[in-house]
Protein backbone atom coordinates (compact mmCIF):
# COMPACT_ATOMS: atom_id res chain seq x y z
CA UNK A 1 0.00 0.00 0.00
CA UNK A 2 1.16 3.52 -0.75
CA UNK A 3 0.38 6.73 0.98
CA UNK A 4 -1.00 9.60 -1.01
CA UNK A 5 2.00 11.76 -0.31
CA UNK A 6 2.74 14.89 0.47
CA UNK A 7 4.05 16.22 3.44
CA UNK A 8 2.14 18.81 1.80
CA UNK A 9 0.14 18.93 4.68
CA UNK A 10 3.12 18.81 6.50
CA UNK A 11 2.70 22.15 5.56
CA UNK A 12 0.73 21.62 8.39
CA UNK A 13 3.85 21.83 10.11
CA UNK A 14 3.35 25.16 9.11
CA UNK A 15 2.84 24.84 12.54
CA UNK A 16 1.90 28.10 13.32
CA UNK A 17 5.38 28.69 13.20
CA UNK A 18 5.74 32.13 14.13
CA UNK A 19 2.07 32.21 14.24
CA UNK A 20 1.35 35.66 15.31
CA UNK A 21 -2.22 34.72 16.12
CA UNK A 22 -3.71 38.13 15.88
CA UNK A 23 -5.89 38.23 18.96
CA UNK A 24 -7.29 34.83 18.24
CA UNK A 25 -9.15 34.71 21.53
CA UNK A 26 -10.94 37.96 20.88
CA UNK A 27 -11.98 37.04 17.37
CA UNK A 28 -15.36 35.38 17.02
CA UNK A 29 -15.63 32.43 14.66
CA UNK A 30 -16.32 33.75 11.21
CA UNK A 31 -19.09 32.06 9.29
CA UNK A 32 -19.31 31.22 5.60
CA UNK A 33 -22.21 29.62 3.75
CA UNK A 34 -20.06 26.68 2.65
CA UNK A 35 -16.51 25.35 2.38
CA UNK A 36 -15.28 23.61 -0.76
CA UNK A 37 -11.95 21.77 -0.48
CA UNK A 38 -9.73 20.61 -3.34
CA UNK A 39 -6.33 18.96 -3.32
CA UNK A 40 -4.33 15.88 -2.43
CA UNK A 41 -3.83 13.57 0.56
CA UNK A 42 -3.21 16.49 2.89
CA UNK A 43 -6.92 17.30 2.53
CA UNK A 44 -8.50 13.96 1.51
CA UNK A 45 -11.15 12.83 4.00
CA UNK A 46 -12.17 9.65 2.23
CA UNK A 47 -12.59 10.11 -1.52
CA UNK A 48 -9.93 7.53 -2.30
CA UNK A 49 -11.92 4.95 -0.35
CA UNK A 50 -14.23 4.81 -3.36
CA UNK A 51 -11.46 4.44 -5.96
CA UNK A 52 -9.27 1.59 -7.18
CA UNK A 53 -6.23 3.37 -5.84
CA UNK A 54 -3.04 2.39 -4.06
CA UNK A 55 -3.24 5.66 -2.16
CA UNK A 56 -5.58 4.67 0.64
CA UNK A 57 -5.65 5.22 4.39
CA UNK A 58 -8.89 3.48 5.40
CA UNK A 59 -7.13 0.94 7.59
CA UNK A 60 -5.38 0.93 11.01
CA UNK A 61 -3.37 2.51 12.46
CA UNK A 62 -4.75 5.55 10.65
CA UNK A 63 -7.52 7.20 12.64
CA UNK A 64 -6.32 5.89 15.99
CA UNK A 65 -7.04 9.33 17.50
CA UNK A 66 -10.14 10.04 15.41
CA UNK A 67 -13.49 9.84 17.21
CA UNK A 68 -14.31 6.15 17.60
CA UNK A 69 -10.73 5.30 16.57
CA UNK A 70 -12.07 5.06 13.02
CA UNK A 71 -9.85 4.89 9.94
CA UNK A 72 -11.85 7.20 7.66
CA UNK A 73 -9.44 7.51 4.75
CA UNK A 74 -7.60 10.47 6.26
CA UNK A 75 -3.82 10.14 6.03
CA UNK A 76 -3.50 10.96 9.71
CA UNK A 77 -3.79 9.54 13.20
CA UNK A 78 -6.86 11.78 13.57
CA UNK A 79 -8.15 14.92 11.89
CA UNK A 80 -6.23 16.62 9.08
CA UNK A 81 -5.74 20.27 8.17
CA UNK A 82 -8.88 20.34 6.00
CA UNK A 83 -10.85 19.46 9.12
CA UNK A 84 -9.23 22.10 11.28
CA UNK A 85 -9.65 24.85 8.70
CA UNK A 86 -13.34 23.91 8.43
CA UNK A 87 -13.61 24.03 12.23
CA UNK A 88 -12.26 27.59 12.22
CA UNK A 89 -15.19 28.71 10.09
CA UNK A 90 -17.72 27.00 12.31
CA UNK A 91 -18.10 23.48 10.91
CA UNK A 92 -17.61 20.34 13.02
CA UNK A 93 -15.07 18.95 10.55
CA UNK A 94 -14.37 18.93 6.82
CA UNK A 95 -17.41 18.69 4.56
CA UNK A 96 -18.03 15.12 3.31
CA UNK A 97 -16.08 13.61 0.42
CA UNK A 98 -17.85 14.08 -2.92
CA UNK A 99 -17.78 10.36 -3.71
CA UNK A 100 -19.64 9.54 -0.49
CA UNK A 101 -22.72 11.61 -1.30
CA UNK A 102 -25.91 9.74 -2.03
CA UNK A 103 -27.86 10.57 -5.17
CA UNK A 104 -31.11 10.86 -3.26
CA UNK A 105 -29.79 13.44 -0.81
CA UNK A 106 -27.14 15.11 -2.97
CA UNK A 107 -28.86 18.50 -3.28
CA UNK A 108 -29.22 18.91 0.48
CA UNK A 109 -25.81 17.55 1.41
CA UNK A 110 -23.87 20.04 -0.74
CA UNK A 111 -25.30 23.17 0.90
CA UNK A 112 -22.54 23.39 3.54
CA UNK A 113 -19.80 22.38 1.15
CA UNK A 114 -17.98 19.36 -0.24
CA UNK A 115 -14.47 17.91 -0.09
CA UNK A 116 -13.09 16.88 -3.50
CA UNK A 117 -9.48 16.15 -2.43
CA UNK A 118 -7.85 12.89 -3.50
CA UNK A 119 -4.67 11.34 -2.14
CA UNK A 120 -1.89 11.11 -4.72
CA UNK A 121 -3.42 13.68 -7.07
CA UNK A 122 -1.96 16.86 -8.48
CA UNK A 123 -2.31 19.79 -10.81
CA UNK A 124 -1.27 17.74 -13.83
CA UNK A 125 -3.66 15.03 -15.00
CA UNK A 126 -0.75 12.59 -15.19
CA UNK A 127 0.31 13.05 -11.55
CA UNK A 128 -0.46 9.97 -9.48
CA UNK A 129 -1.13 7.73 -12.47
CA UNK A 130 1.06 4.98 -11.03
CA UNK A 131 -1.35 4.79 -8.11
CA UNK A 132 -3.92 3.43 -10.62
CA UNK A 133 -6.78 5.76 -9.78
CA UNK A 134 -6.90 9.21 -8.22
CA UNK A 135 -8.90 12.37 -8.85
CA UNK A 136 -6.58 14.96 -10.46
CA UNK A 137 -7.52 18.59 -9.95
CA UNK A 138 -9.23 18.73 -13.34
CA UNK A 139 -11.51 15.83 -12.36
CA UNK A 140 -12.21 17.45 -8.99
CA UNK A 141 -13.39 20.55 -10.87
CA UNK A 142 -15.61 18.38 -13.01
CA UNK A 143 -17.26 17.08 -9.85
CA UNK A 144 -17.65 20.65 -8.62
CA UNK A 145 -19.35 21.51 -11.91
CA UNK A 146 -22.10 19.04 -10.96
CA UNK A 147 -22.37 20.69 -7.56
CA UNK A 148 -22.59 24.12 -9.19
CA UNK A 149 -25.35 22.91 -11.49
CA UNK A 150 -27.30 21.42 -8.58
CA UNK A 151 -26.97 24.59 -6.48
CA UNK A 152 -28.16 26.71 -9.40
CA UNK A 153 -31.19 24.50 -9.92
CA UNK A 154 -32.03 24.42 -6.20
CA UNK A 155 -31.41 28.08 -5.31
CA UNK A 156 -31.67 29.85 -8.64
CA UNK A 157 -28.67 31.33 -10.45
CA UNK A 158 -28.57 34.62 -8.52
CA UNK A 159 -28.84 33.09 -5.03
CA UNK A 160 -26.41 30.30 -5.90
CA UNK A 161 -23.78 32.75 -7.12
CA UNK A 162 -24.28 34.94 -4.04
CA UNK A 163 -23.74 31.90 -1.83
CA UNK A 164 -20.61 30.78 -3.71
CA UNK A 165 -19.16 34.29 -3.67
CA UNK A 166 -19.23 34.23 0.14
CA UNK A 167 -18.00 30.64 0.46
CA UNK A 168 -14.42 29.57 1.12
CA UNK A 169 -12.57 27.59 -1.56
CA UNK A 170 -9.50 25.83 -0.16
CA UNK A 171 -6.92 24.38 -2.56
CA UNK A 172 -4.01 22.30 -1.18
CA UNK A 173 -2.13 20.83 -4.13
CA UNK A 174 1.19 20.74 -5.97
CA UNK A 175 3.47 18.59 -3.83
CA UNK A 176 2.71 15.38 -5.74
CA UNK A 177 3.53 17.11 -9.03
CA UNK A 178 6.95 17.96 -7.58
CA UNK A 179 7.44 14.43 -6.25
CA UNK A 180 6.56 12.85 -9.60
CA UNK A 181 8.98 15.14 -11.43
CA UNK A 182 11.86 14.24 -9.10
CA UNK A 183 14.52 11.65 -9.84
CA UNK A 184 17.15 11.28 -7.09
CA UNK A 185 19.61 9.78 -9.59
CA UNK A 186 19.27 12.45 -12.29
CA UNK A 187 19.31 15.95 -10.76
CA UNK A 188 17.64 18.64 -12.83
CA UNK A 189 19.39 21.82 -13.86
CA UNK A 190 18.04 25.15 -12.68
CA UNK A 191 16.73 25.81 -16.19
CA UNK A 192 14.91 22.46 -16.25
CA UNK A 193 13.37 23.23 -12.86
CA UNK A 194 12.23 26.66 -14.05
CA UNK A 195 10.63 25.18 -17.18
CA UNK A 196 8.76 22.60 -15.12
CA UNK A 197 7.48 25.20 -12.64
CA UNK A 198 6.35 27.45 -15.52
CA UNK A 199 4.34 24.59 -17.07
CA UNK A 200 2.89 23.59 -13.70
CA UNK A 201 1.87 27.16 -12.91
CA UNK A 202 0.26 27.67 -16.32
CA UNK A 203 -1.86 24.55 -15.80
CA UNK A 204 -2.72 25.68 -12.28
CA UNK A 205 -3.89 29.02 -13.64
CA UNK A 206 -6.33 27.30 -15.96
CA UNK A 207 -7.84 25.33 -13.07
CA UNK A 208 -8.22 28.38 -10.83
CA UNK A 209 -9.83 30.37 -13.66
CA UNK A 210 -12.27 27.50 -14.19
CA UNK A 211 -13.21 27.63 -10.50
CA UNK A 212 -13.71 31.38 -10.76
CA UNK A 213 -15.95 30.82 -13.76
CA UNK A 214 -18.16 28.57 -11.59
CA UNK A 215 -18.65 31.18 -8.89
CA UNK A 216 -15.60 30.89 -6.63
CA UNK A 217 -14.39 34.25 -5.33
CA UNK A 218 -12.52 33.56 -2.07
CA UNK A 219 -9.48 31.33 -2.69
CA UNK A 220 -7.52 29.91 0.25
CA UNK A 221 -4.35 28.48 -1.31
CA UNK A 222 -1.99 26.15 0.55
CA UNK A 223 1.39 25.82 -1.14
CA UNK A 224 4.05 23.10 -0.84
CA UNK A 225 6.14 22.79 2.35
CA UNK A 226 9.76 21.57 2.45
CA UNK A 227 8.78 18.22 0.95
CA UNK A 228 12.43 17.20 0.75
CA UNK A 229 12.34 16.79 4.54
CA UNK A 230 9.59 14.13 4.65
CA UNK A 231 10.73 10.88 6.34
CA UNK A 232 10.53 8.97 3.05
CA UNK A 233 12.75 11.53 1.32
CA UNK A 234 15.30 11.38 4.15
CA UNK A 235 15.68 7.65 3.52
CA UNK A 236 17.13 8.52 0.09
CA UNK A 237 19.93 10.54 1.66
CA UNK A 238 22.96 8.64 3.03
CA UNK A 239 23.27 11.25 5.80
CA UNK A 240 19.52 11.37 6.49
CA UNK A 241 19.36 15.04 5.59
CA UNK A 242 16.64 16.80 3.60
CA UNK A 243 16.74 16.57 -0.21
CA UNK A 244 17.47 20.13 -1.26
CA UNK A 245 16.48 19.73 -4.91
CA UNK A 246 12.91 19.04 -3.83
CA UNK A 247 12.99 21.90 -1.34
CA UNK A 248 14.25 24.26 -4.06
CA UNK A 249 11.32 23.22 -6.25
CA UNK A 250 8.87 23.85 -3.41
CA UNK A 251 10.29 27.36 -2.93
CA UNK A 252 10.02 28.09 -6.64
CA UNK A 253 6.47 26.78 -6.76
CA UNK A 254 5.40 29.09 -3.94
CA UNK A 255 6.98 32.13 -5.60
CA UNK A 256 5.36 31.28 -8.93
CA UNK A 257 1.97 30.68 -7.27
CA UNK A 258 2.14 34.00 -5.47
CA UNK A 259 2.80 35.85 -8.74
CA UNK A 260 0.06 33.84 -10.45
CA UNK A 261 -2.53 34.79 -7.84
CA UNK A 262 -1.51 38.43 -7.85
CA UNK A 263 -1.91 38.58 -11.61
CA UNK A 264 -5.20 36.68 -11.55
CA UNK A 265 -6.74 39.27 -9.24
CA UNK A 266 -5.89 41.92 -11.83
CA UNK A 267 -7.74 39.91 -14.48
CA UNK A 268 -10.63 38.79 -12.27
CA UNK A 269 -11.66 41.89 -10.35
CA UNK A 270 -13.90 40.10 -7.82
CA UNK A 271 -11.30 37.48 -6.89
CA UNK A 272 -9.77 37.53 -3.40
CA UNK A 273 -7.08 35.18 -2.15
CA UNK A 274 -4.86 34.16 0.70
CA UNK A 275 -1.80 31.98 0.11
CA UNK A 276 -0.08 30.10 2.91
CA UNK A 277 3.71 30.08 2.69
CA UNK A 278 4.00 26.70 4.34
CA UNK A 279 7.67 26.50 3.45
CA UNK A 280 8.41 29.54 5.61
CA UNK A 281 6.14 28.20 8.33
CA UNK A 282 7.90 24.87 8.51
CA UNK A 283 11.36 26.38 8.52
CA UNK A 284 10.33 28.63 11.39
CA UNK A 285 8.87 25.68 13.17
CA UNK A 286 12.06 23.65 12.93
CA UNK A 287 13.89 26.51 14.60
CA UNK A 288 11.32 26.90 17.39
CA UNK A 289 9.82 23.42 17.73
CA UNK A 290 10.22 23.13 21.50
CA UNK A 291 7.74 25.91 22.14
CA UNK A 292 5.13 23.89 20.26
CA UNK A 293 5.79 20.69 22.17
CA UNK A 294 7.38 18.63 19.37
CA UNK A 295 10.46 16.55 20.10
CA UNK A 296 10.68 14.32 16.99
CA UNK A 297 11.04 16.21 13.69
CA UNK A 298 12.56 13.61 11.37
CA UNK A 299 11.14 10.17 12.13
CA UNK A 300 7.54 9.21 11.32
CA UNK A 301 5.37 8.01 14.16
CA UNK A 302 4.01 5.06 12.17
CA UNK A 303 5.87 3.02 9.58
CA UNK A 304 8.87 0.74 9.09
CA UNK A 305 12.55 1.01 8.30
CA UNK A 306 14.84 4.00 8.46
CA UNK A 307 13.03 7.05 9.86
CA UNK A 308 9.90 4.82 9.72
CA UNK A 309 9.85 6.15 6.19
CA UNK A 310 10.39 3.05 4.08
CA UNK A 311 6.80 1.83 4.12
CA UNK A 312 3.30 3.12 4.77
CA UNK A 313 1.46 3.06 8.09
CA UNK A 314 -0.05 -0.40 7.58
CA UNK A 315 -1.77 -2.52 10.25
CA UNK A 316 1.45 -4.48 10.88
CA UNK A 317 3.58 -1.34 11.32
CA UNK A 318 4.70 0.01 14.68
CA UNK A 319 3.41 3.36 15.87
CA UNK A 320 4.51 5.73 18.63
CA UNK A 321 2.49 6.19 21.85
CA UNK A 322 3.39 9.89 22.17
CA UNK A 323 1.88 11.06 18.88
CA UNK A 324 1.54 14.69 19.94
CA UNK A 325 5.33 14.90 20.15
CA UNK A 326 5.85 13.87 16.50
CA UNK A 327 5.76 16.16 13.52
CA UNK A 328 5.12 13.32 11.05
CA UNK A 329 2.49 10.63 11.31
CA UNK A 330 3.73 8.53 8.38
CA UNK A 331 6.31 8.73 5.62
CA UNK A 332 4.68 11.81 4.05
CA UNK A 333 1.98 13.27 6.29
CA UNK A 334 1.83 15.26 9.53
CA UNK A 335 0.26 14.17 12.77
CA UNK A 336 -3.07 15.50 13.93
CA UNK A 337 -1.22 17.78 16.37
CA UNK A 338 0.89 19.23 13.57
CA UNK A 339 -2.13 19.71 11.32
CA UNK A 340 -3.99 21.54 14.07
CA UNK A 341 -1.15 23.98 14.61
CA UNK A 342 -0.65 24.52 10.90
CA UNK A 343 -4.32 25.28 10.33
CA UNK A 344 -4.26 27.79 13.19
CA UNK A 345 -1.32 29.59 11.61
CA UNK A 346 -2.95 29.57 8.19
CA UNK A 347 -6.16 30.96 9.62
CA UNK A 348 -4.80 33.59 12.02
CA UNK A 349 -1.14 34.05 11.07
CA UNK A 350 0.83 37.13 10.04
CA UNK A 351 1.85 38.13 6.53
CA UNK A 352 5.18 36.40 7.04
CA UNK A 353 3.33 33.10 6.76
CA UNK A 354 0.06 33.91 5.00
CA UNK A 355 -0.19 36.67 2.40
CA UNK A 356 -1.56 39.19 1.50
CA UNK A 357 -4.16 38.37 4.20
CA UNK A 358 -4.79 35.32 6.36
CA UNK A 359 -7.73 32.95 5.95
CA UNK A 360 -9.73 34.63 8.70
CA UNK A 361 -9.47 37.98 6.93
CA UNK A 362 -10.33 36.32 3.64
CA UNK A 363 -13.47 34.80 5.13
CA UNK A 364 -14.64 38.05 6.75
CA UNK A 365 -13.97 40.32 3.77
CA UNK A 366 -17.07 41.60 2.00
Amino acid sequence: MELGRPCSLLLLLALMVGLVLQNEVAVALAKVPAVFIFGDSTADVGNNNYLRSKAKANFPHNGIDFPGKKATGRFSNGYNSADFIAMHVGLKSSPPPILSLSKGNFDKQILKGVNFASGGSGIFDTTGKKLHQVLPLKTQLRHFSAVYKSLTQRLGKVRAEEMLAKSLFVVSVGSNDLFDNFNPFIPKTSAEQDEFIANLTATYKGHLKALYGMGARKFGIISAPPIGCCPQMRTLSPSGSCLEELNDMARKFFSASEILLRNLTLEQKCMKYSIANTFEMVENFFLNHTQFGFTELEKACCGKGRFNGESACTPDADYCPNRNKYLFWDLYHPTQAASKLAAKTIYYGSQKFVTPINFMQLVTEK
